[in-house]
């Protein structure tokens, strides 16, 4: 006899409750959510898409593939650039920053991204190093924090599905071996993201070094305790929100949203958990090929997408703009804070900045054979000149001086001697001739 627990009726009201309480849970805990294509189609929550997602907007929506044949010609473009990478980047980074604008492959994201952060040569450089790290038990407090924000990191990835599987295990050890080589700052929240987009990428040892590039080079002062660099970044946000949006900025402000409660997420997390997968790779090629100013651009058009009611200025912002605005908000929080200590010197705009601060470190590596670090102050070579000459020394310096001038070469006694210039022997003869010819001819005159 057959159950009538397990009739069709049954076996579909089961499953209609198990996708609300899916849909519930997906409610309920949506701040720890990756991005929006975890979000899009959970029917087939079975499959996953292209990027590894369960039941992923990409399953659906195929529309944005590009042709094969252009996807292929791109490739071969990017492994002729990552096999001669020094000559590339020294005499073709326009062509670099181009193609990064366009989209990296999928394919070559895992070799592009260490060598366009500086993470590959940072690797190459310390070999055996992740794997000290590895070895070192870390700060237990450090470790219990870490753990309990592993399950949070795109939880709706094959990936990072078990505790125990590759995914949450290699963040976990990324994560404390980077509190380790980063003792004075620690683990914050926000580096679980993005350690874990760079896992979905490539071996846990380089998206280490990646990550180190990042917190050091690019994003300094993000995830340190006083999280300074962020404070200033959102202050020029908001005055260049004030300058394309005028309304925006005063709805803002009229409600009380300052930019610290909606920046974060955008900012720490380097959209990984904001904008939909395909975009976010598309954010990170053009973040990790120029520079960290581009994020505002980012940040203006995701803010007309959250009030797409409000009129949005078309006022282009240049590289000028934003290096003026961070001046001016500099100097007023450094007014306004006396302990701000901040300096945006210490960020690199870009991978062209950090290869070349890679190459002067290899060639003083290379000159002394001791390893050089980041920000290395050398003392240059002081030149000593002599003390100055006394007065007596400078009367008989010049004593000499107009003696040497009123020597004049003499010229050489040229009287009675002739000189000749000539070719041929026999101009000699008839040169010597003429003086007797003239002779004889003025005494025939004088006989006569």
């Amino acid at each position: 006899m057959s159950d009538p627990s397990l009739s069709a009726d049954n076996i579909s009201q089961a499953m209609t409750e198990l996708s609300d309480a899916f849909d519930f849970y997906l409610r309920d805990d949506a701040s720890s959510l990756g991005s929006d294509s975890e979000l899009n189609g959970m029917a087939p929550y079975r499959k996953t898409d292209r990027y590894g997602f369960i039941g992923g907007s990409s399953l659906q929506n195929g529309q944005d593939h590009l042709p094969v044949v252009l996807i292929r010609r791109r490739e071969t473009k990017w492994l002729e650039m990552t096999a001669h990478w020094e000559k590339t980047m020294a005499r073709r980074y326009r062509k670099i920053k181009l193609l990064c604008r366009k989209g990296i492959p999928s394919s070559l994201r895992a070799r592009c991204w260490p060598l366009l952060c500086g993470g590959q040569a940072k690797m190459e450089r310390s070999p055996g190093k992740y794997q000290e790290l590895l070895e070192v038990p870390g700060d237990p407090q450090w470790v219990e924090t870490i753990t309990k924000d592993i399950h949070r990191q795109f939880p709706f990835h094959e990936m990072f599905l078990s505790p125990e599987g590759p995914g949450q295990q290699g963040l976990l050890q990324l994560l404390k071996a980077y509190t380790v080589y980063r003792p004075q700052e620690g683990y914050c929240q926000a580096q679980g993201p993005v350690g874990a987009l760079l896992l979905m990428h490539m071996p846990p040892e380089q998206a280490f070094w990646c990550l180190v590039q990042i917190c050091d080079h690019y994003l300094p002062g993000y995830y340190s305790p006083q999280m300074e660099a962020l404070v200033l970044d959102s202050e020029i946000f908001t005055a260049l929100l004030h300058r394309v949006c005028p309304k925006a900025f005063k709805h803002l402000q009229k409600h009380g949203v300052g930019p610290l409660m909606y920046m974060p997420e955008w900012f720490l997390c380097l959209f990984a958990r904001t904008l939909p997968f395909p975009t976010v790779l598309r954010v990170w090629d053009a973040f990790l090929s120029e520079e960290v100013g581009k994020f505002e651009g980012c940040e203006l058009p995701l803010s007309k997408g959250v009030m797409p009611r409000l009129p949005v200025h078309d006022v282009p912002i240049s590289e000028g703009d934003l290096e003026r605005e961070c001046r001016i908000q500099l100097g007023k929080l450094c007014q306004t804070q006396p302990k701000f200590q901040y300096n945006p010197k210490q960020r690199l705009s870009g991978a062209k900045a950090i290869f070349d601060v890679q190459q002067l470190e290899d060639a003083q590596y290379n000159k002394t054979g001791k390893e050089i670090h980041t920000h290395t102050f050398h003392i240059p070579k002081i030149k000593v000149d002599p003390p100055p000459s006394s007065p007596k020394e400078q009367k008989r310096a010049s004593e000499v001086q107009g003696q040497k001038k009123e020597q004049k070469r003499k010229k050489p006694d040229t009287r009675g001697k002739t000189f000749h210039a000539f070719e041929h022997p026999k101009g000699r003869r008839e040169r010597k001739l003429e003086p007797e010819a003239t002779r004889t001819k003025s005494s025939f005159y004088l006989e006569a």
